[in-house]
């Protein structure tokens, strides 16, 4: 068996362990026509220690390891016996025998120990996290007072919960981008594939509010696996909604989840408007690591600029 047909194996006996982004059917949905491969490491005995699934592509003639879309936290899984800083050396033989020009891979947060990854620059950043919400009125009593609760229990009367196709969604979301006088970057077909997938795995969900004329106001998808849910697509009506439109929308899904997984990442941000928003919700900074190579200087000053 190739490498992916033994990360697959890998994935059907180990996925309780291998994380949502991980996993064999995530990359697989959002790599659709696109290359993806993953690099291994074997123990002793032969058997996979590490395994970091990537999606590769070229540009003009140039190699490159990059996020795929949707997907916002790459980098390696461990057995929990193994070495890793061996098993680590292994996967960085693996990505320099592709001769990158660029390698740019968000590492999860659980990844707290780089050690192997000699050559590789890494960039701490941080997303915003509620580590338990498996009480869903503890999480909500560290709302805000003054915004999110206030917003919440005004809009409670204005907009109920709605369920949603993924076609419906991504029609929702492709009308709010151009509302807003830009180019929705991911595809209509993308999101549906995306969303509908997760939901066939029971790992995908997605809600939206609608007020008393039955006009959709607000919309989101969050994928999870059993440690963690994701708020990876969300959309506002063009011409207008509630103030508490998103609170309401974030507090019903985190209720909703609160049975079925252990946190709630909202996804960033670094910029301090958004973040100072996520922490009204009692989310915590949490630190992940964006590991960079680029061997080639001028590349390396015009991703350094970029980034």
């Amino acid at each position: 068996m190739n490498s992916k047909e033994l990360y697959k194996t890998l994935c059907e006996t180990e996925g309780h362990n291998i994380p949502l982004f991980l996993q064999y059917w995530w990359m697989d949905t959002v790599c659709h026509g696109k290359q993806w491969d993953v690099a291994l490491a074997l123990d002793r005995q032969g058997n996979i220690s590490a395994a970091m699934p990537y999606l590769i592509g070229s540009k003009m003639g140039l190699r490159y390891v990059l996020q795929p879309q949707l997907t916002q936290y790459s980098g390696p899984w461990f057995r929990t016996d193994c070495d890793q800083t061996h098993a680590t050396r292994q996967l960085c033989n693996h990505f320099r025998k592709l001769r990158l020009t660029i390698f740019n891979q968000n590492f999860a947060p659980s990844v707290t120990v780089l050690n192997g990854w000699e050559g590789y620059r890494s960039t701490p950043r941080i997303t915003y996290r509620i580590e338990d919400i498996g009480d869903p009125q503890q999480v909500f009593a560290h709302f805000d007072k003054r915004h999110r609760q206030r917003q919440i229990r005004h809009c409670e009367h204005l907009l109920h919960p709605v369920e949603l196709s993924p076609a419906d969604f991504a029609a929702f979301h492709t009308r709010y981008w151009q509302s807003r006088g830009e180019k929705d970057l991911l595809s209509s077909e993308f999101m549906t594939r995306v969303i509908g997938t997760a939901q066939q795995r029971n790992q995908g969900l997605l809600l939206g509010l609608q007020d008393d004329h039955g006009i959709l106001r607000a919309a989101r998808f969050v994928a999870y696996d059993s440690r963690c849910a994701y708020s990876l697509l969300s959309a506002l009506h063009p011409e207008g909604h509630p103030n508490g439109a998103s609170p309401l929308l974030f507090w019903q899904m985190i209720a909703k989840l609160s049975s079925l997984t252990r946190s709630f990442d909202f996804e960033g941000s670094m910029v301090p408007s958004i973040a100072y928003s996520y922490s009204l919700y009692g989310a915590q900074p949490t630190t992940y690591f964006q590991l960079t190579r680029c061997p080639n200087p001028l590349l390396r000053a015009l991703i350094k600029k970029k980034l």
